[in-house]
């Protein structure tokens, strides 16, 4: 079976952990607030616990934080601040155990400033690391297919990308009415309707298709109607083709 991928916190948490697991390192070598004093194999057993122990705490305080509040230098000091406290307590019982420190409230509680700053400073950090923004990557789309390609086909190039207004039929010939003006095409009505099914459009009479966005105004009067369309044509509507422009709220 193929393995399974890892949910997306453990993958946030393990990233946590190499942090702070990269930071004791650093820490290890560097040996502030008098832990150079120590053998280098003990220091780093030291801030291992201390750094990955203490981030820890500070991630489990600074998750609810992250919904809450989006200011990030204030996520940042108020996850410091509370996660000091419990980081401090930590860093005393390792110091207890590491160096037979003894355990009391004064003993523990003074490191908390150093505790504070090197907390300040992991939330800095991890802040920065989960700060990122996605990238976003543009898809180029090829251009949607024209419903009226097929029609465009039997017009000249001059015509081929203007817009369709309206399309007449004329005994063998179709006279296809466009924004860069007319043009008469041989083919049949029929066949014109079949090609332009995809196209929003109209059948108003037996011999005339009129594009939706082209129509300005219907009127109905005395068992007859007509189109007005935006371009100053005005074209028939028959009773049998009626009902479709009345269904679309033109009249």
């Amino acid at each position: 079976m193929p393995p399974t991928a890892l949910p997306a916190w453990t993958r946030r948490l393990a990233a946590d952990v190499a942090l702070y697991v990269a930071i004791g390192v650093v820490m290890a070598f560097l040996g502030p607030f008098g832990s150079s004093q120590r053998p280098l194999e003990e220091r780093f057993v030291y801030w291992f616990v201390c750094m990955v122990g203490g981030g820890l705490i500070g991630t489990a305080i600074d998750e609810p934080l992250r919904r809450a509040v989006n200011h990030f230098w204030l996520r940042v000091t108020m996850a410091s601040v509370l996660m000091t406290p419990f980081v401090t307590v930590l860093v005393g019982v390792t110091n207890h155990v590491m160096t037979e420190m003894r355990l009391g409230p004064e003993n523990i509680a003074q490191p908390w400033f150093q505790v504070f700053v090197v907390s300040f400073a992991t939330m800095t950090f991890r802040q920065f690391a989960w700060a990122h923004r996605p990238v976003v990557v543009e898809v180029e789309r090829p251009p949607a297919e024209d419903p009226a390609a097929a029609f465009r086909k039997r017009l000249s190039a001059k015509r081929r990308a203007a817009a369709l207004i309206a399309v007449e039929a004329e005994d063998h010939y179709l006279r296809v009415h466009t924004d860069a003006g007319e043009e008469l095409v041989t083919a049949r009505f029929g066949d014109a309707l079949s090609e332009l099914a995809g196209v929003a459009g109209f059948q108003t009479h037996r011999s005339w298709w009129v594009a939706a966005d082209a129509i300005d105004e219907v009127a109905w009067l005395r068992g007859r109607g007509e189109a007005k369309l935006k371009c100053g044509l005005v074209v028939p509507v028959s009773r049998s083709n009626a009902p479709a422009l009345k269904d679309a709220g033109w009249f």
